[in-house]
């Protein structure tokens, strides 16, 4: 893999005190980085997830290797609104801190489809639960920072923004399937991965306090590329040939942004594995500060019965 060597034994530094929050924490690159960050005594880790029974096997995992750390199960659709608002509200009605949030759960190639509440199902999901999820809990990790804790989000993209429709972000068409017909399905992917990048920018630009930082994992032999369709999968196989790495290396450049020293890392910044800041690798339209005001306004306007 480019980039810092990393190896979470050695290099995750001892996290007592902490509360951690890693949504899709219970299949994946959630549960891996779950199962890495209790080897080191954080107070507490929450995740989320729709899989009680998945959750419940991951916790005991986790106590059998004895780590003293308690791993909590919030219940959390990310493609209902309703239940993503009820998740905050139980880790606010339960923390007085939260130091890091990891925005790790998602979809992806799916077919045309929407959200419990009508929005294009793989944006809803990927970008407008996080999105939520984030400004519920933003109250939360400001008053963490507040203490002169270092506290942390960390959004999951990819590379494959770049597979967005002609624009980047189809406001206008959000309440539909968006059925773009051939690779359509990526399109509509690259949107939603693109709207992390740029909600990432401006979330650091408006909350300094707190260090956000969107993350790109790699290739990865996950859930998400074996669950598709052969066409879907022959497409990433073709295009990242010899690129993909295991699933525990995945997590790596997610743990290291969760974990490294604050003076490494630079809020607003995009980082490919594991931890090389790209921001200037990124496209221009990755890059568009405009753009990414467009979408923070329009997030707000989608949420504001939800806050």
């Amino acid at each position: 893999m480019p980039g810092l060597a990393f190896n979470p034994d050695n290099d995750i530094p001892d996290l007592s005190g902490k509360v951690i929050f890693i949504t899709g924490g219970t299949a994946g690159l959630g549960a891996q980085s779950v199962a890495q960050m209790a080897k080191h005594s954080p107070a507490r880790i929450y995740i989320s997830g729709r899989n009680a029974t998945s959750a419940e096997k991951i916790i005991k995992e986790i106590a059998e290797t004895g780590s003293n750390t308690p791993v909590s199960f919030v219940e959390c659709d990310l493609t209902s609104l309703d239940s993503v608002k009820r998740a905050a509200d139980e880790i606010i009605a339960k923390e007085s801190r939260l130091d890091v949030l990891m925005c790790n759960a998602g979809i992806m190639a799916l077919p045309p489809g929407l959200t419990k509440d009508g929005y294009e199902v793989q944006f809803g999901t990927n970008h407008l639960g996080h999105a939520l999820l984030i400004q519920k809990l933003l109250p939360l990790l400001q008053r963490t920072a507040e203490r002169g804790a270092d506290v942390r989000v960390i959004i999951l993209t990819s590379k494959g923004y770049q597979l967005h429709p002609y624009g980047g972000i189809i406001f206008d068409d959000l309440k539909t399937t968006q059925d773009y017909g051939f690779l359509g399905s990526w399109r509509r992917y690259g949107q939603s991965k693109l709207a992390n990048i740029l909600y990432t920018r401006e979330l650091a630009r408006r909350y300094p306090a707190i260090t956000v930082v969107s993350v790109h994992p790699g290739v990865i032999t996950t859930g998400l590329v074996e669950n598709l369709g052969w066409a879907h999968r022959w497409f990433i196989y073709a295009t990242t040939y010899n690129q993909m790495v295991t699933l525990e290396e995945g997590a790596y450049n997610q743990l290291w942004a969760a974990t490294t020293s604050k003076d490494g890392l630079e809020t607003g910044q995009y980082y490919i594995p594991v931890g090389v800041a790209s921001n200037d690798k990124l496209t221009k339209t990755g890059r568009d500060d405009v753009l990414a005001g467009q979408l923070w306004e329009w997030t707000d306007k989608a949420l504001e019965d939800y806050l």
